[in-house]
């Protein structure tokens, strides 16, 4: 089965109400394995517009990884993201 990733490119409106969203969704990402590989670190912008936060989760699935984004525990998390963010999230799966 192959690994998916949630590629997220977010600017945080709220940086205070921000941190609830992450706390928020931490039990679904231990409940569903995913593993951060990018955090919101340093960015070159090579082409197109940037984002000042990017994020890439790895998920040992997609269906994995669906079920994360759809759990009660992140569908809680992303209400609050929503109000203090704009930017896009993007699942991809692994070439294997």
């Amino acid at each position: 089965m192959a690994k998916a990733y949630w590629i997220a490119r977010v600017d945080v409106r709220d940086p205070e109400t921000y941190k609830s969203y992450v706390e928020t969704a931490r039990p679904a990402f231990v409940r569903h394995q995913a593993k951060f590989l990018a955090r919101g670190g340093r960015t070159e912008v090579l082409e197109g517009k940037a984002r000042a936060r990017n994020v890439i989760i790895e998920f040992p699935s997609m269906e994995e990884a669906l079920a994360c984004y759809n759990s009660p525990e992140y569908t809680a998390a992303r209400a609050i993201r929503q109000t203090v963010s704009d930017g896009e999230f993007v699942l991809v799966e692994a070439a294997e």
